[in-house]
């Protein structure tokens, strides 16, 4: 019988950043969400229109910042983010925005105040994954934190073009952390940028792994008791923004470019 162990205690990690004013944290998650794009563009998750990142402003929730439609991820700048009120409407910015993402994104957001960011993208791997129309399995330690803190969005009906199919998808997401919508790919939230795009990453990687494990033979699951306790050690928010800081690092100190001119 397996002896339950102790979880790993907070001053072991990181702490997200406390800040000063509105305008400080939001130039910080301006920053976090434009560096995300150039990192999911180095990871290939773009293709065409599609792939979109959105955060709550600070000082008026309802209202996001969002990846501009037809912007190359790789190119993403600060400036280029553009800031849409709760009906989509254009408040900031120069570009034109994917409306099916503000469809989906605005819809998550409301029924979901702690999420202050969303994220969704086409990857390879998440739609491969999506097309067998079923959760992911704890196969490996990376995978529990997804164990029982997932959903599957079964009901695919072609491009999300009204606030109806937002929200079907918002309710199938539940209190979870992230969402396989069938068809289609995959959807993470996060209390921060960093945390949601780490377990988009993080999530599109799992997938990967168990397209790999199936065609290879039987899974081997880990034990349910288990793959909870490694849930709560290592599926939390403060492990997922810790996880993503080297890669924000990484790119912050190759792209500079991508903070655009400071305003």
């Amino acid at each position: 019988m397996t002896t339950p162990q102790k979880l790993p205690p907070e001053d072991l990690f990181l702490k997200p950043p406390v800040f000063t004013s509105v305008a400080e944290e939001r130039r910080h998650r301006k920053e976090r969400l434009a560096a995300t794009m150039r990192i999911f563009g180095r990871f290939g998750y773009e293709e065409g229109l599609a792939g979109h990142v959105t955060v709550r402003d600070p000082e008026t929730p309802d209202h996001y910042w969002v990846n501009p439609m037809g912007v190359p991820f790789a190119h993403m700048t600060v400036d280029n983010l553009v800031l849409v009120d709760g009906d989509g409407a254009i408040v900031q910015g120069r570009h034109q925005i994917n409306l099916g993402a503000f469809n989906i994104h605005q819809q998550i957001h409301q029924a979901r105040p702690d999420a202050t960011a969303v994220v969704h993208t086409h990857s390879i791997h998440g739609r491969a994954f999506s097309a067998l129309g079923r959760l992911l399995d704890p196969i490996t330690q990376d995978a529990c934190p997804f164990f029982e803190d997932h959903a599957l969005f079964e009901d695919y009906t072609g491009i999300v073009l009204d606030g109806e199919d937002g929200r079907r998808i918002a309710k199938t997401l539940g209190p979870h952390k992230a969402v396989i919508l069938r068809n289609h790919g995959l959807l993470t939230v996060g209390e921060t940028v960093d945390a949601a795009a780490w377990w988009f990453v993080a999530m599109d990687r799992c997938c990967h792994a168990q397209l790999l494990a199936q065609a290879a033979g039987p899974l081997t699951l880990v034990p349910p008791e288990i793959a909870r306790l490694t849930r709560q050690q290592i599926g939390n928010h403060l492990i997922a923004w810790n996880s993503f800081q080297p890669m924000y690092l990484q790119i912050a100190q190759s792209d500079p470019d991508l903070f655009g001119s400071g305003d």
